[in-house]
Formats: structure tokens, sequence, C-alpha cells
């Protein structure tokens, strides 16, 4: 009842951009989204996990303006903290067929981005997931950026292929992908540091990833308030994030039968020694 009722409604793509303490940014993010030049229906699924600056008050006006397509969750208290999904809290509203992920640091720079991902996606419904190219680039300098490609032409990716190329492989505000594969997450979801690694693998199992070989969007270092800038900060805490991401690996091999092992060994072995380098003990 609940996927007639979407299909009703006639919505292609649902956005989830989760914020927090994105002052600085979230009005590009934003500005990205409303770029976008297509001849379908989306939404715009933000989320304030109890922002202590401006973000809000700026989404807040956003969405006074449009109030059609900007729908967004204020919390009062930080739900991450209390071990919370903000996917699941943010997307259990979606009437998409198809999530796009951008979270509020970053943002898109192509207007023809979903409609190109979509495109692709309607005519391969054998594809579980659809990426793109983009560029990198530090959050105190927009002068300061690089190209970042998954490959050096538009391709499918293997499993094994997205395996070995770890978390920074795609990036994570490139990914789009069926609402429907959003629910029962394998078992390794829960081990993982990270949502966007183990969410390519899952998606690569589930069918073929695509990969576009065009810069689409822009993702930002160095942002205070972000994950990676928290998480990864020094050695000690990096040991401790490769050391969930082998946990995690370790049931992806599980969940697989063993189908992918030796992809998954050698990417265990290339974390444990870009981590001893880092340490100096080899």
């Amino acid at each position: 009842m609940i996927e007639e009722e979407k299909c009703m409604n006639n919505m292609m793509v649902s956005i989830h951009c989760a914020t927090y303490n994105h002052e600085k940014y979230i009005a590009d993010a934003i500005e990205g989204f409303l770029k976008q030049k297509t001849n379908f229906k989306y939404e715009i699924l933000m989320h304030d996990d109890a922002s202590t600056d401006r973000t809000a008050d700026i989404i807040r006006e956003y969405e006074k303006r449009y109030p059609d397509l900007i729908k967004p969750i204020y919390q009062s208290v930080n739900q991450y903290s209390r071990g919370q999904s903000i996917s699941k809290l943010n997307l259990a509203r979606a009437q998409g067929k198809y999530i796009a992920l951008c979270e509020g640091d970053d943002y898109w720079i192509d207007p023809n981005k979903l409609q190109k991902q979509v495109d692709y996606m309607e005519a391969h419904p054998e594809c579980s997931l659809c990426v793109h190219g983009g560029y990198i680039e530090n959050a105190s300098d927009k002068n300061n950026r690089y190209k970042h490609r998954g490959g050096k032409k538009s391709k499918l990716f293997s499993v094994a292929e997205v395996i070995e190329g770890g978390g920074g492989l795609f990036l994570t505000n490139s990914m789009l992908y069926p609402l429907k594969y959003q629910e029962n997450r394998p078992e390794f979801f829960k081990l993982a540091p990270v949502g966007d690694y183990p969410l390519a693998i899952n998606l690569s199992l589930l069918g073929k990833a695509f990969y576009i070989d065009e810069p689409m969007s822009v993702y930002r270092v160095g942002v205070s308030s972000s994950w990676t800038n928290r998480s990864t900060s020094n050695v000690e805490k990096r040991v401790e994030h490769f050391r969930q991401i082998a946990e995690m690996l370790d049931e992806v091999n599980n969940y697989t039968n063993g189908h992918y092992q030796e992809a998954i060994n050698r990417t265990k072995y290339e974390n444990q020694l870009s981590v001893l380098l880092e340490q100096r003990k080899i």
C-alpha cells in the first residue's frame, strides 16, 4: 500500500540532507538542490540535529520561500549523541523512488546532476547505485580544491573494487540509489563507524554500481563539526577507526560466505600498513 501511494504521489527523488552546525555552508547545499533542472518531482528532506549555531535559522528562511520543496526536521536534542540513526529518522518520510545524499557542509555544482543519474537508473533497472566524480575542497579556502574521480572513465564497478576502494572511492554526495534498498540493512552496518562505505558495499551486492565520470559535486574537508574531523583527527582515533572497519569487513566476509575474502584481506592489510607507516613503526 505504501509503495502504491508513493507511485501515485509521482515523487522521483528524495534528497537526504543531514546538518549539524553547518551555518557557513548550508546555503551552498540548499542552493545546489534548488538549481536542479529535472523533468520529475523531487523533495528536499532536511534534518537539523539541534545545531547550536544559525543553521536551523537559515533552513527556516529557505523553508518559507520554498515550502513545497523543503521539508525540514528541527531537533531540539541532538539525536546522533543518543545513538540514533539520522538516516532512518529523516528517510522514514521519504516519498521518492530514489534517494540522493548530500550533507549540509557539501554541495552540488551541476544543475543536471539528478536528471543524469535518474535517466541512467531508469534505463538500467538492474543498477542499485549511481555515483559520479566531483571535487574535494578545503573548507577554509574555496580555491583550494582538487578533482576526485572514481575511475578514468564512466564504468560499472564490481563488488571487489568497491570493497578495495574504501570509503574514499565514491564521494558521499554523489550517491543515488533506490529507496527500496533503504530498509533491512545487513548486520555489518551496525559494526561500521561510517555510513557511506558499508552503504556502497551493500548496494553493490544488490545490483550494479555505475560511476559517471563527470564532476558534479563538491565535498568539503576540514569542517570542524564534521564526523571525519571529530573521529579521525589524530593517530589514536584513526587506529580505532580502522579496527572498526576491519570488524565490519570481517562481517561482510561472513555475510557473503567468503566470496570476497581476497579483496577484504587486501583492504585490511593496506589499512593496517597505512596506520603503521603513520606511527613510524615500519
